[in-house]
């Protein structure tokens, strides 16, 4: 017995040599998720046992499936020239590591560490590289509408970025969106029976604590018939004097508007003058002189206005006085 022990001992450490000069090549660890913004350095790390004679591949893989994996680097040596890359190792935890620098959006992806045992024998792990991107608002989001006073109305906005952008919604004057009977759900902001109070410019506001996030504004018309304003239903005026009567006009699309007599159109002539001014795509002013003023032009006269969504009229009474009104008197 004690010739025969030592023989078995050192059969048995030959043995237990000869299996671990055969072990087959594992992968210990890979770095977790990775999530990095825009111009950072990310490391990823890939620490691998037994696989000395084996290769050891980075390789980027496209989740599309459209194209076939970018290898990266194998071993010790990068295969791709691009000065933001980098591979390091560290021999006594045999691990690689892939060193991405300045960042860009199209680094995001999955990477696959694999070591290569035979043609038909490989093993792998993956980690993925999440860039945070800012938000950008789709070109698919609505950009203007145009509506007849009544209808309902869909705002969308569509964002991409990440995180997941969060949609709000303002008005013109870069307020929370107050507008009464608005539904305001995610990226779809609903106005039911819109009126014409409510025409003018929204803004979608996409953020995802990225940057200063995105904004785009939406144009919203409401198409809608005439309002007449009148401030002075009636003036006076002496004889042989000028007046000038002036009636506001609100409405979309923009209105024909006449001052009508005794059922009869006024045109610019001696005895009258008509005059317009459109202060924006709504509004307009309209006023009639009356010039020189005899009897007989004193009475009613009627402001009309008309577009395809209906007309309105105001009338003004136009009296004899014997003192002249300043102005336009004087």
């Amino acid at each position: 017995m004690s010739v025969a022990g030592p023989s078995i001992i050192v059969a048995l450490s030959f043995l237990i040599s000869l299996a671990s000069s055969q072990r087959t090549p594992t992968i210990s660890y890979i770095s977790q998720e990775q999530i990095k913004d825009i111009a950072q350095t990310a490391d990823l790390k890939c620490s691998v046992q037994y696989a000395d004679d084996y290769p050891v591949i980075w390789m980027k893989m496209d989740t599309a499936k459209k194209m076939e994996p970018l290898p990266i680097s194998m071993s010790g040596s990068l295969i791709i020239h691009d000065s933001r890359f980098q591979l390091t190792t560290d021999p006594e935890t045999s691990t690689y590591i892939l060193s991405i620098k300045e960042i860009q959006e199209t680094d995001a992806g999955i990477y696959k560490c694999e070591v290569i045992i035979s043609l038909n024998n490989k093993v792998s792990a993956e980690v993925e590289l999440i860039v945070r991107r800012p938000p950008i608002i789709s070109d698919n989001s609505t950009r203007s509408v145009i509506v007849s006073e009544g209808q309902t109305v869909y705002l969308y906005c569509y964002a991409n970025g990440f995180p997941a952008p969060t949609i709000s919604w303002r008005r013109d004057n870069s307020a929370a969106l107050s507008t009464g009977g608005s539904i305001y759900r995610g990226n779809i902001l609903k106005i039911p029976n819109i009126t014409k109070t409510d025409r003018g410019t929204y803004y979608c506001v996409a953020q995802n604590g990225v940057g200063r996030g995105m904004k785009r504004n939406i144009a919203v018309e409401v198409e809608f018939a005439p309002v007449i304003t009148i401030n002075r239903p009636r003036q006076g005026q002496a004889l042989q004097y000028d007046a000038i009567l002036e009636c506001h006009v609100e409405a979309y699309p923009p209105p024909a508007i006449v001052w009508i007599k005794d059922g009869v159109q006024i045109m610019n002539n001696q005895h009258y003058s008509v005059s317009h001014f459109a202060t924006s795509d709504e509004f307009s002013d309209t006023s009639l002189r009356v010039i020189t003023i005899e009897r007989r032009q004193f009475g009613q006269y009627a402001c009309k206005a008309a577009n395809k969504y209906g007309s309105a009229q105001k009338e003004i009474e136009l009296f004899e006085t014997i003192v002249p009104v300043c102005p336009p008197a004087c």
